[in-house]
């Protein structure tokens, strides 16, 4: 299914909105949804833009972007995962199950969310997420080495090749976005996927620069 999803713009100058007060929605890629027909995919896409823009409009969608290979990303600007859901209830792509859908409130340690000034430019980033694996073997430590790998995306903010850092929360992992070219082993050397209590899986995301606030 083709995913057609734009970032929307509000407002010409770059506007930055408070870390608190983010949803972070993800569309997974289903892989059992049922053949429909283009026609009845042209609806459900026409009607899924069409409330995106109704969104943005109304100041409560700051991103919506797609992932390369399907899939793709919502950031919200509200703290309420409820909220989210209301908003988009009558999304027809949402009503038609073409995706699962995770809602995470996150808070930004590097970067931001941001309306992209307009005219775009449009950049590919690197999209990590580590997912917590939480086992008998490493729970004990989980605090210690979820601190060994903050500062190690601290330290990783140092060489100008990070976009943005965010957390999903103790339980829900968190993002790495970074530009230019990437070696799999920047991710895999954080010590908390070395131990295996964070599993990293990358994504390329096709995204107007200055979503994250960058420059």
């Amino acid at each position: 299914m083709k995913c057609i999803v734009l970032i929307l713009s509000l407002f010409v100058a770059k506007e930055s909105f408070g870390a608190d007060s983010l949803t972070f929605v993800f569309l997974h890629k289903k892989t059992d949804n049922a053949p429909i027909s283009k026609e009845e995919t042209d609806r459900i896409m026409s009607g899924h833009m069409a409330n995106i823009e109704k969104l943005a409009s109304e100041g409560k969608l700051i991103v919506a972007r797609p992932f390369d290979g399907g899939g793709g990303i919502f950031i919200f600007k509200t703290g309420s995962v409820a909220k989210v859901k209301e908003w988009l209830k009558n999304d027809p792509g949402i009503i038609a199950k073409r995706w699962n859908e995770e809602f995470l409130p996150v808070t930004f340690s590097f970067g931001d969310a941001c309306i992209a000034p307009a005219p775009y430019e449009m950049v590919s980033y690197h999209f990590i997420r580590f997912t917590l694996n939480l086992t008998k073997f490493n729970v004990q430590l989980a605090p210690e080495t979820l601190n060994k790998h903050d500062l190690y995306l601290k330290k990783l903010t140092e060489t100008g090749n990070v976009v943005a850092v965010a957390s999903f929360g103790k339980q829900e992992g968190g993002i790495l976005i970074m530009k230019g070219e990437l070696d799999t082993r920047v991710p895999e050397a954080s010590p908390a996927v070395q131990e295996q209590l964070l599993q990293p899986s990358i994504k390329k995301l096709w995204i107007a620069k200055g979503a994250f606030c960058e420059k």
